[in-house]
């Protein structure tokens, strides 16, 4: 059967030609099937008319799977289908390369228009031409051009078949009338052979023109002499045939393979009526029941089987639709962010794959599904596509706003005001961290444009800070032998170790590439210190007081905050242990004062209290400072 995209070659039926093969039928009053096998039998000829049209149209060529061929080989593929198959073979083919470039140029074309709209074109000024579609453009409209011509041609041949075989049946009606009783049989036998010859007809006229010819057939072999060993010699011949095709038949209604069978009972059809004459009337009717009985069963198979299949399409469809109603349902409105809309896709992803893992449809049964699928899916793209439209001009804001503190940062980095300029450059910093993305092609080149500026700046800036002046040069010096001074003092006593601190504090203040020395002097103090018939508690004091003047000396306040805040844990820390001992006590209300565990408890708790005082001593010293 032609396909009806392609050509209706039907649709030009030449009227003179269905009015003959109408009168015909009228005028013969050609018997109709009356059986309840009629739908069937009528059914099986339609389906055998489509297939001899077919004939004259070659099977085509396997489709292969092209949707990961690049553009170019597309084109190139097209042009060896076209130029080395005929036409009529190839339509598959073609439509399966026209699917996958429109989708490929496709995608070319929304790339080509996003770089364009995000290089500030306008949307109506953009156009994108492309050799290759232009060699795709041509290619295609040559195909075009060719498969017209076959379908037309097509059309002609079968019209002209068609009045073949009308002129056939006009000269089998001319033998029957005015036929010599000598000669009629080999000039029917001429005409038969010649009727078989001749090609097929437009499906629409195959049934009446075979049907009339049969009919004249068999009032041929009616008029015959019943003696006439010619007509009894092919009505066996033909019952034999005939006989045959129905074990055939039969046969076939057990084959497991259902389409197998109903195609091969269309051939069986075809051969009844095309290659095999008629048998003798007391046959006819028999035989032609016992055929219809054969066909029907294989119908009624067929039929059951496409219900059955009818009823796995509904649960496919079911399913589908399912998957469209959770895509349908799918909420997007909070998605704000690229990693919710990634979440999302991945979601819709999983939707998809659902949607295709629950099985193929037939094109009539599909189509409708697939276009709610497309609907389903093309509002969520939709939504996620303004989303990144939306993104894309916020991207292109921020790059404007990061080139402006690129060129902040580029004018600040040379700059020798130094506390103006760094609070600048802080500041560019923080601001550069609050802005969003850029779009991914100047991510890096702007970065590194920032981040060479920051960098000459803060260079510039530590270089200087760590440059020791003169002065600055003599303190640490000072301080250098100072601090030799007190490593080679034998006996020191506490007035020597307040005088070294004072010393210390006088000499003035150190770098801070060199603060390591304070560190140093602490130390030799602490060890001065231990050497000393001291008071525990005046030594931990002295110890305290020479590192936090150190930060004072330095106005740390960082320091001397986090060194407060220490000391207030530790207070609470013994309050705490205190308040266990002295409740632990209570459970020794009856025990005498000598009871080892209450002395031991008794001991620590003393001791925890020594330790408090200390600490706070230490908060008093902390509390009464300026800084």
């Amino acid at each position: 059967m032609l396909d009806n995209n392609d050509e209706n070659i039907e649709k030009k039926e030449d009227n003179t030609l269905v009015n003959q093969v109408a009168s015909s039928n009228q005028e013969e009053n050609i018997p109709e099937e009356t059986s309840k096998e009629t739908e069937v039998i009528t059914e099986i000829e339609k389906d055998v008319a489509e297939n001899a049209e077919k004939e004259e149209v070659k099977p085509e060529i396997p489709v292969i799977d092209y949707s990961t061929f690049t553009l170019e080989k597309l084109v190139d593929s097209l042009k060896k289908l076209i130029n080395n198959n005929p036409v009529q073979q190839i339509k598959s083919s073609v439509e399966a390369i026209k699917s996958a470039f429109n989708k490929k140029f496709g995608s070319l074309l929304a790339e080509k228009k996003e770089a364009f709209l995000a290089d500030g074109g306008n949307s109506i000024d953009f156009h994108f031409s492309s050799p290759i579609k232009t060699e795709y453009n041509s290619l295609l409209s040559s195909y075009k051009k060719q498969r017209d011509a076959y379908y037309s041609n097509l059309e002609t041949q079968l019209n002209q078949n068609l009045e073949k075989r009308l002129q056939i049946i006009e000269s089998l009606k001319t033998l029957i009338k005015e036929g010599n009783a000598s000669t009629m049989y080999k000039e029917y036998r001429n005409l038969d052979s010649t009727w078989k010859e001749i090609g097929p007809v437009p499906k629409t006229r195959y049934n009446d023109t075979w049907k009339i010819y049969h009919h004249h057939v068999e009032r041929f072999y009616d008029l015959l002499h019943l003696s006439n060993d010619f007509r009894d010699l092919d009505f066996k011949n033909n019952l034999e045939e005939k006989l045959n095709i129905i074990k055939k038949a039969e046969a076939l209604s057990e084959e497991n393979d259902i389409n197998h069978a109903a195609k091969e009972l269309q051939e069986l059809h075809r051969v009844w009526k095309e290659d095999v004459g008629p048998v003798a009337k007391d046959f006819r009717e028999e035989i032609w029941q016992k055929f219809s009985v054969a066909t029907k069963k294989i119908h009624d198979k067929r039929h059951e089987y496409y219900k059955e299949l009818r009823s796995k399409f509904q649960e496919i469809i079911e399913k589908k639709l399912e998957v469209i109603e959770a895509i349908n349902a799918y909420d997007t409105s909070k998605n704000t962010t690229h990693n919710h809309w990634q979440r999302s896709i991945d979601d819709i992803e999983k939707l998809r794959k659902q949607y295709f893992d629950a099985g193929k449809l037939p094109y009539s049964k599909s189509e409708e599904v697939w276009q709610k699928f497309k609907s389903a899916t093309k509002k969520f793209n939709s939504a996620k596509n303004d989303f990144y439209k939306g993104e894309k001009k916020g991207q292109q804001e921020n790059l404007a706003k990061k080139i402006a503190l690129i060129e902040l940062a580029e004018s600040l980095k040379d700059s020798e005001d130094w506390d103006v300029a760094t609070n600048a450059m802080k500041k560019v910093q923080s601001d550069w961290k609050k802005i969003g993305h850029v779009p991914r092609k100047f991510s890096d080149d702007i970065w590194k444009r920032f981040k060479n500026a920051c960098n000459h700046y803060f260079d510039r800036y530590h270089q200087q800070k760590n440059a020791v002046s003169k002065e600055q040069q003599a303190i640490i010096d000072e301080k250098k032998n100072f601090l030799e001074s007190l490593k080679e003092a034998k006996e020191p006593t506490k007035d020597t170790v307040l005088e070294a601190i004072n010393t210390w504090k006088d000499l003035g203040r150190l770098p801070r590439n060199m603060r390591h020395l304070d560190g140093k002097f602490n130390k030799q103090i602490d060890k001065m210190l231990e050497n000393l018939s001291l008071d525990k508690k005046e030594v931990t004091m002295l110890k305290f007081t020479n590192v936090v003047d150190s930060y004072v000396a330095d106005n740390d306040v960082r320091k001397l905050d986090s060194e407060q805040l220490f000391v207030r844990k530790k207070i609470d820390e013994v309050v705490r242990e205190i308040q266990q001992l002295e409740n632990n006590l209570g459970f020794f209300s009856n025990a005498k004062d000598d009871n080892p565990l209450v002395v031991n408890v008794k001991n620590k708790v003393s001791e925890f209290k020594d330790d408090l005082a200390v600490w706070k001593q230490k908060l008093n010293y902390l509390k009464n400072l300026d800084y």
